[in-house]
């Protein structure tokens, strides 16, 4: 029996000239595969697979990569991947005849084939297409990575996404589960009576978050531009105009550090509910959590790495000044100023900058002892307003507002506030914002006149939450790094 892969001792410069050469070779025969534009499919692997007695004994068409080959003689083996499985494929030269079996012959690991067959099931009992025809759809002019090697170095992976796909299936099978979650989000918020809106991905003015934004320039007006880095601000505008429950799922884009956690573009889930409060929000994102878990998972206790997520008991709920004294043995409602604030932090070897203030510093802290122990899903609670310009003051606790985050695996995967629907208040901390950014604060927020002018028309009371669709993949497929839930993350050009 002769090894499928000869190719591994030949050195790729060889390699890429014998694929060529047989490519030169099919359209000077006038058989080139490029020229192909259609291939009618009935069957898919998985389907064959997964009912074998329905299929048994009758002719399919289906067409995938090939991804291993073995000759023998006057018969010959292949197996060959389409979207749904990898299955195996039996040519004998009686069958599909000689000239055929001599092509079959010369095809590379990688090539796309056609294959129509009768199912059965081998000596071995490995479901299989017994072939009486296969097609050449598309030459392979570079080698796949070798079968025990693999695609291994996790940058090139990266880079060449679409090798990644083809031989490491569990890579697949994570994005296939990210469409489920997306479409899964969908339903649910339909179902709830949300509407699907589109917004902007230009802004004259970035807004709805703390972060740098990118800026591009519109030759016809002669104006900068930012890719928006959220999507709060028209989606508030419709509450005002008189949609009452609406959501967005899109790319927003950060101009900022990369890590494990981060990457410059990423895709955001806002949703906006007139008439509830951050607290109808802590119960949306429970429940619309719970059901993706179940079902795309199928349990609502969830592996990551050491640890199992457990979904199916209510979330903690704990404020954020509540959970530093927990963690950190810190009661800021003891702390009397501004200045106390900055002793503390001097104490606690807590880095800050001049213009931080009491509510800064108590963020810097839940930042330090706090966020990294939240592993089980936490909702923290009553953020300060330094920090929080959109969000609604907390009527019981002078200095706060109405809002969370949901901390799960010691990241955040939700943000939400009873809005702010105050003009005159959200004008004074768009004023705030101003000086912060004039004083260096790149992330500090322009004044968006438009939106102020939209809240004086009135804005009903209204709940409203951003959530992280990859983080949220990232949970829900055991991924370490943001990057292995992006078809295709952002990574630094390689030098020519």
């Amino acid at each position: 029996m002769a090894n499928f892969n000869r190719e591994q001792e030949l050195p790729l410069s060889e390699i890429l000239q014998i694929r060529r050469d047989k490519l030169a070779e099919l359209q000077a025969a006038d058989n080139d595969p490029y020229e192909i534009v259609k291939f009618d499919r009935d069957a898919a692997a998985a389907d064959i697979l997964g009912r074998f007695e329905e299929y048994e004994g009758k002719t399919v068409t289906l067409a995938g990569r090939m991804m291993s080959k073995r000759i023998m003689g006057k018969a010959s083996f292949m197996h060959f991947m389409d979207m749904t499985a990898q299955i195996q494929a039996y040519i004998k030269v009686d069958d599909v005849g000689a000239e055929a079996y001599q092509a079959f012959k010369k095809t590379d690991i990688g090539d796309i084939v056609g294959v129509t067959g009768v199912v059965f099931r081998t000596q071995r009992g490995e479901i299989s297409i017994h072939a009486n025809s296969v097609t050449l759809l598309s030459k392979s002019l570079l080698p796949l990575p070798e079968k025990f090697h693999g695609l291994k170095d996790q940058e090139l992976r990266y880079r060449q996404r679409y090798v990644d796909l083809i031989v490491n299936p569990e890579v697949k099978e994570t994005f296939i589960k990210r469409s489920r979650i997306i479409k899964g989000i969908r339903d649910f918020l339909d179902d709830d009576g949300f509407l699907e809106v589109e917004t902007p991905v230009l802004h004259a003015i970035p807004g709805g978050a703390a972060a740098r934004p990118f800026i591009t320039h519109h030759n016809s007006l002669d104006i900068d531009l930012y890719l928006r880095i959220a999507l709060e601000l028209h989606l508030k505008r419709l509450i005002v105009g008189g949609f009452e429950r609406v959501y967005e799922i899109g790319r927003v884009f950060r101009n900022e550090g990369m890590d494990h956690k981060h990457n410059p573009e990423f895709t955001l889930l806002e949703l906006y509910q007139a008439y509830t409060d951050y607290y109808g929000m802590m119960d949306l994102a429970e429940n619309l959590i719970r059901k993706l878990a179940k079902d795309v998972c199928g349990t609502m206790q969830i592996p990551y790495g050491d640890a199992v997520i457990d979904l199916e008991k209510p979330f903690e709920r704990l404020s954020m000044k509540d959970a530093v004294k927990k963690y950190a043995g810190v009661d800021f409602d003891n702390i009397a100023d501004d200045a106390a604030a900055k002793a503390l932090a001097d104490e606690h070897h807590i880095e800050y900058e001049d213009r931080h203030k009491k509510g800064d510093i108590l963020n810097l802290f839940f930042e330090e002892y706090v966020e990294e122990k939240l592993i089980q899903p936490t909702f923290i609670m009553d953020h300060p307003v330094e920090i929080s310009p959109l969000a609604k003051k907390h009527p019981d606790h002078p200095g706060y507002t109405q809002r969370f985050e949901l901390f799960i695996l010691g990241r955040e995967h939700a943000n939400a506030f009873s809005e702010l629907n105050d003009p005159i208040d959200q004008k004074q901390r768009f004023m705030e914002q101003v000086k912060l950014r004039e004083s260096g604060d790149d992330e500090a927020s322009m004044m968006d006149s438009d939106f102020i002018n939209a809240l004086e028309y009135g804005m009903p009371p209204t709940g409203g939450m951003g959530i992280g669709i990859d983080r949220l993949v990232m949970l829900l497929t055991n991924t370490e790094s943001i990057r292995d839930v992006l078809l295709f993350p952002t990574m630094k050009p390689l030098s020519e």
